[in-house]
């Protein structure tokens, strides 16, 4: 492995200058930086590299290291500068800084309104606020969501509105283990929204529209009118869309569990897979001209302007944009007859991406992506080489398979991470169904082509429809099998770092036979082991009562240990899944029937220290003779009680309000105990409530 030595460093000169660039973004976004110290250090590391290179050449040489070092400084400050003016919050002219509560807001929708259970949502660009009678210019992004009426046929991408309602500041549920979606909006740009009735907005008759979007838009609802018209079954036409262009809002849930759960969701998520095989199919294509003249031009223009079409017309996702500047660095690179190390061009690429948008680097389909595809760069040939078969078929059906296994050693850690389980059968579903996949995305292109064609149009897409309802099929097939999928795996991310060092050591000692390596590399086996004991004799020890903040329910988990009893209302698997399970999954939990310590009933939470009394509507209250103590009081159901009879009652130091309780009520109940001197805590607005038992 001796490629990987000084020669092959000094051969990626992009990963050099990437390593510095990610460190700048990660310190800007980790740490306050201060605009005018960082713009100082820049100047003054350009100064020193201006300096040192019209210095005498036996100079220059012994002072090499001082140009390296700024060098290397200055990439530094580049990212911290990149990502200190990505943050739409230091614009000017960024709407929160304009904002107030009565202040209405001329918004542009700048997407088609997409329907969900009890409403139609859009991304909206804020143009302008009314400051003292006067439109004042503004930037950012809004979440708008609207609720279901007729007047929303007129409403379109590029329509414009002035909102009269306040936008309200995006917020996390608050939930233990929680995604955290104001920072995934933030990210994007989004860090206000609003819900609108018909009173509360007022349609204009201008539209805002830019001709490339709209234009993107116009051929992408043509392409799902296609799909639709002619692929049979609503969980087939879902992952046709899927697979194709990367619309997702029409998948069965279940069905993308069940991928998910056989290590193959890739297939309906857009990313290098999908832009790898037109890149194939178009290389194919173009191979019987390549004598004709004029075609050394022409290939390399027609490669680009397709795959970056598929790619924005499949939503531009950061994996997929990976993929897109690599593959153009591929196609440049050939057209010019230059072969670049594939490390190199796989750094261009992630460079580039950072620069665009530094907050990529959050982005989980970025990271898999990139470690996906550096893991079969490193570990491919030598997994291949473990079998050797002389059958050509069996060597193909081998080679397919370590590419699988390959792609799985880096990904790994960050499947833990984020998701929190591992598919055992991703072998068998990613032999079989990769394929199978690139079969019906060839043939969704020519469904396309056919569209206009009579009954070669309806026969291709009951070719594509077989093929779907078979792949579907075997993917929920491989997901009802016993241990098809180990679930609630909390790693964290020291851990996580801690895999990643183990890996790469033990990978070092494995191909170069160092046994450096396989010592430093137990070690961090080790340290990882310790870690995992470490936290589960914490979780053991754990007492806790948590109140989660669920829109309109009431949900409750009383945690003793490695158990816990539930108390709440019967929820849809998609809130329990979203709100409940990261939590259980963060204090690894399984649930039971009874707790040794503590005593659970459906109004009564009592542990040796601390008593819980959860009020609702079905709770009686009735004068005693003298005032029952009780540590907390959680409000649920919208009982009909006011605080003059609970105070007469209990006598309790802190109130609960749940997130079943309407906001007025709450805001009208905490006007009381504010009265009294009464702490208390609103689950919508404060976010969920956990106390130790």
């Amino acid at each position: 492995m001796r490629q990987y030595g000084k020669k092959f460093w000094r051969s990626v000169p992009f990963i050099r200058l990437l390593i510095p660039l990610t460190a700048g973004i990660l310190i800007a976004h980790y740490t306050p930086v201060s605009l005018q110290w960082v713009s100082t250090l820049s100047v003054i590391f350009i100064a020193i590299l201006f300096v040192v290179r019209f210095l005498p050449a036996a100079k220059k040489y012994k002072l090499r290291w001082l140009n390296g070092v700024s060098f290397n400084l200055l990439m530094l400050c580049s990212g911290t500068l990149l990502s200190y003016c990505h943050d739409s919050k230091h614009d000017p002219s960024w709407i929160g800084h304009s904002i107030h509560s009565n202040a209405p807001t001329l918004v542009s929708l700048q997407e088609p309104l997409t329907e969900k259970n009890n409403s139609y949502k859009a991304l909206a660009k804020a143009e302008a606020v009314l400051v003292n009678g006067q439109w004042a210019m503004v930037n950012g992004n809004v979440l708008v969501y609207f609720k279901k009426d007729s007047i929303l046929s007129s409403l379109q991408y590029g329509s414009q509105l002035i909102i009269q309602k306040p936008l309200q500041p995006i917020t996390n549920s608050g939930n233990p283990g929680g995604f955290d979606y104001k920072q995934y909006c933030a990210f994007l740009g989004i860090h206000y929204q609003v819900y609108l009735q018909q009173k509360d907005y007022r349609p204009s008759v201008q539209l805002q529209k830019n001709v490339f979007t709209n234009a993107l838009i116009n051929t992408r609802n043509q392409v799902l009118s296609i799909l639709r018209k002619y692929i049979q079954g609503e969980k087939e036409t879902g992952v046709a869309e899927a697979l194709l262009i990367g619309y997702r809002d029409d998948l069965d849930k279940d069905l993308v569990r069940a991928y998910s759960n056989t290590g193959v969701v890739h297939i309906i998520a857009i990313s290098g897979l999908h832009l790898g095989m037109m890149y194939g199919l178009l290389v194919w294509l173009l191979k019987p001209f390549r004598k004709m003249k004029g075609i050394r031009l022409i290939k390399p223009l027609l490669i680009l302007a397709i795959l970056w079409g598929f790619s924005l017309l499949s939503g531009a996702a950061a994996s997929i944009l990976r993929s897109a500047v690599m593959f153009s660095f591929i196609v440049i690179g050939d057209s010019l007859d230059r072969k670049s190390n594939i490390y190199n061009t796989l750094a261009v690429s992630a460079f580039c991406l950072l620069v665009y948008n530094p907050y990529f680097l959050w982005d989980v389909g970025f990271q898999l992506s990139y470690t996906a595809i550096l893991s079969i760069l490193l570990f491919m040939k030598p997994i291949y080489k473990w079998f050797y078969f002389e059958n050509k078929l069996l060597n193909t059906v081998w080679q397919l398979n370590a590419v699988t296994l390959s792609a799985q050693v880096l990904t790994l850690p960050v499947i833990l991470f984020y998701f929190h389980q591992f598919p055992y059968l991703f072998l068998f579903s990613n032999f079989i169904v990769v394929p199978l996949s690139g079969f019906i995305l060839y043939g969704e292109l020519l469904l396309l082509i056919f569209s206009g064609i009579p009954y070669l149009n309806v026969c291709t897409g009951k070719i594509i429809s077989f093929l779907l309802n078979q792949m579907n099929g075997i993917i929920e097939r491989t997901d009802r099998l016993p241990y098809a999928v180990s679930d609630s795996i909390q790693v964290s991310l020291w851990q996580t770092i801690l895999l990643y060092l183990a890996i790469a050591w033990l990978a070092w000692w494995l191909l170069q036979k160092k046994i450096p390596g396989l010592l430093i590399g137990l070690g961090c086996m080790a340290a990882f082991v310790f870690l995992r004991c470490f936290n589960i004799i914490q979780q053991n020890r754990q007492h806790t009562l948590i109140v989660y903040n669920i829109p309109q329910h009431k949900a409750i988990d009383v945690i003793e240990g490695s158990r816990y009893r539930f108390l709440g209302d019967s929820l849809p698997v998609s809130l329990r899944n979203f709100h409940l399970q990261p939590s259980r999954l963060l204090h690894g939990v399984r649930i039971t029937s009874s707790l040794k310590n503590t005593l659970v009933t459906d109004h009564l939470v009592e542990s040796r220290r601390k008593s819980v009394l959860v009020i609702d509507r079905s709770f009686h209250l009735s004068p005693q003779p003298q005032r029952i103590p009780a540590d907390i009081i959680i409000l649920s159901g919208n009982p009909k009680i006011y605080f003059s009879q609970l105070a007469a009652v209990f006598d309790c130091p802190q109130y609960v309000f749940d997130s079943s309780n309407p906001l007025w009520k709450i805001r009208y109940w905490k006007k009381d105990a504010d009265s009294l001197h009464l702490r208390h805590h609103s689950i919508p607005e404060q976010g969920a409530f956990e106390v130790a038992l």
